[in-house]
């Protein structure tokens, strides 16, 4: 059932961003006179399509189809999609049509402006779609958070071996300070960061990071973890301790006598004394108490503790709207600098570039909208920006040769313009391997 909540949620999600991505090269197709002949949601590779307003018993229940200029269609392929613009070089490779004359109606007749707009507005309309859904969130939910101020981390293996340790404050990365708790691995790296001042007990103190890490770093999730002291808050009805005398705020500091600092230093002791009963210490105010407590088979205790709390900002609509826009350019901002790691190859973070089964994992188990609408977001600004990429074969390579005759009033021609294509989607399709087989590696792993 979690396999099939995700495929549906992948499906629907790049069902949306393929659909408005090339609508918006539809788009201004359609305002400059362009002739669109094929517009497809997913790819119909080999002629098979599920759908087809060309089929004979949709031209049957609609007559008027088989006079439309475009044929509207669902292929079976969900990799993507298409928009087939007359006169075009693209990546269908169908150079038949511009053997003849050229047409007032074909891409290839229109001005320079025009057709930088018409390969740009799919982009464009992935950068709206991440400003509408953000704006939505922003007015329903607000934007909740976890400040980083004040906060303890608790390390993995990985942080350890770079030098931080349980209890660490971080303070900045180099001369950035960063807000969340969240996001401190990714600004770690985003921000090419060459130390890390931590606060560590009353002392302040600098960590030099070694690039050559990074890499590591992109592949370890969970290398700052919330330092949660163990802080009882109320008991579990079914809970073994609530007669031993406990009392909300005390904390636990240790369990038979193994310092536990904080919740995670408990838990693996907890589990080695699964149902007995241990001697715990407890910090009350200023006293320091020893109080013996049942460990259930399971190696918990019953208690629920004090958690940190999350700030959350409220927006009215109208204060959404500027913000749904702030937060679009600041995620745009922070995937160039992803992508600026990719392309760093010291980094190693190649390794971490996946494909479609990445993107399904990072889908939650159940149907939630509030992350569904996130992630829709994120991959819509994801799927924009990595086509603004000067690569031929993809817009933003169209968008490089339209601003060069622009530029130098020189066109290149189709030749030129068709080898190209084909390179790129040599490109392309070595970039698809890599990301298949570092899911593939991840898998094994």
């Amino acid at each position: 059932m979690v396999a099939l909540i995700k495929t549906l949620q992948v499906i629907l999600a790049l069902g949306i961003l393929v659909l408005i991505h090339e609508f918006g090269h539809f788009f201004f197709a359609k305002i400059f006179g362009i002739k669109v002949d094929k517009f497809y949601l997913f790819f119909d590779a080999g002629g098979f399509k599920l759908f087809s307003t060309k089929s004979k018993w949709f031209t049957k229940l609609c007559p008027k189809a088989a006079e439309w200029d475009t044929e509207y269609g669902i292929g079976w392929l969900p990799l993507g999609g298409y928009c087939k613009i007359c006169g075009m070089i693209d990546e269908s490779m169908d150079t038949e049509q511009l053997q003849g004359e050229p047409q007032p109606w074909e891409f290839r007749t229109k001005p320079a402006w025009q057709r930088l707009l018409v390969m740009a507005g799919g982009v464009l309309l992935n950068f709206i779609l991440a400003i509408f859904v953000y704006t939505g969130i922003l007015a329903k939910w607000g934007e909740a958070y976890l400040s980083n101020e004040g906060k303890q981390i608790y390390v993995n293996e990985l942080a350890s071996e770079m030098g931080f340790r349980n209890g660490d404050h971080i303070i900045s990365f180099d001369d950035y300070v960063p807000e969340s708790f969240w996001t401190l691995q990714a600004d770690l790296v985003r921000e090419m960061a060459n130390k890390a001042t931590v606060l560590r007990g009353n002392d302040t103190l600098d960590i030099y990071i070694d690039h050559a890490m990074f890499g590591e770093v992109l592949n370890s999730p969970g290398m700052f973890d919330l330092a949660m002291p163990f802080i009882v808050k109320d008991f579990a009805e079914t809970s073994p301790n609530t007669s031993a005398g406990l009392l909300q705020g005390d904390r636990l500091i240790s369990v038979a006598s193994e310092q536990t600092e904080f919740v995670q230093d408990a838990w693996p002791v907890l589990k080695a004394h699964a149902g007995d009963t241990v001697m715990t210490e407890i910090v009350r105010g200023t006293d320091t108490l020893c109080v013996p407590l049942q460990v259930d088979t399971a190696g918990r205790l019953g208690i629920f503790l004090e958690q940190m709390e999350l700030q959350t900002k409220e927006y009215t609509f109208m204060a959404a709207i500027p913000a749904g826009f702030r937060k679009t350019f600041s995620t745009i901002g922070d995937y160039l600098k992803d992508l600026k790691l990719v392309a760093t190859p010291s980094t190693e973070a190649y390794k971490s570039v996946g494909s479609f089964i990445a993107i399904g994992q990072i889908f939650p188990s159940s149907w939630d909208w509030y992350s569904f609408l996130n992630i829709l977001a994120l991959l819509s600004i994801m799927l924009g920006v990595m086509n603004l990429i000067p690569i031929p074969a993809l817009d933003g390579g169209h968008i490089m040769f339209t601003l060069y005759e622009m530029i130098t009033g020189k066109k290149p021609s189709d030749k030129f313009l068709y080898v190209t294509q084909i390179i790129g989607m040599i490109l392309i399709f070595g970039l698809m391997f890599l990301a298949f087989g570092n899911d593939i590696a991840r898998l094994f792993r």
